[in-house]
């Protein structure tokens, strides 16, 4: 499972100019799953998203998470994490997950941040999305449910 964490000043997701999910301060979440994934990784990308001290302090430093900061995450799926540019100029998305694991992944990611007492809003699954951020810092980060040892 893959995530590209941005902090936000705020972040918004469209569906056919319709607003579906929207936030304020907190982080954006674009989230990939894989074949392989499992339960097991999606409790371990959720715990390090949650608990990320990618906020500042009263020393500037990068050193609070979400639960310090009262910050809201906006979830939005994004199976093109997996895409696999190393052979020709068109991705190959053949270790993302098919679209009934990773739906079911997904909305498990949801509620486990939502289960920490987080606000979660959402993109919509499997639509054509318009996903509108303002990146503070800039701030990203990349986790990989793989890389965690």
């Amino acid at each position: 499972m893959r995530a590209v964490v941005q902090r936000v000043t705020r972040a918004a997701v469209r569906v056919a100019d319709e607003i579906i999910g929207e936030i304020g301060p907190g982080l954006l979440v674009l989230l990939g799953v894989s074949s392989s994934d499992s339960r097991k990784e999606t409790d371990y990308l959720a715990d390090k998203v949650a608990n990320l001290r990618i906020f500042a302090d009263e020393n500037d430093k990068m050193n609070l998470s979400l639960f310090e900061t009262g910050g809201d995450i906006l979830v939005v799926s994004q199976f093109t994490l997996y895409g696999d540019c190393r052979k020709g100029r068109r991705p190959s998305y053949n270790d993302a997950a098919p679209p009934e694991l990773a739906e079911r992944l997904y909305q498990y990611f949801v509620e486990s941040l939502e289960k920490r007492n987080l606000k979660v809003a959402t993109g919509r699954f499997q639509a054509m999305m318009a996903v509108e951020l303002v990146n503070d810092g800039p701030v990203t980060i990349l986790l990989d449910s793989g890389k965690q040892f």
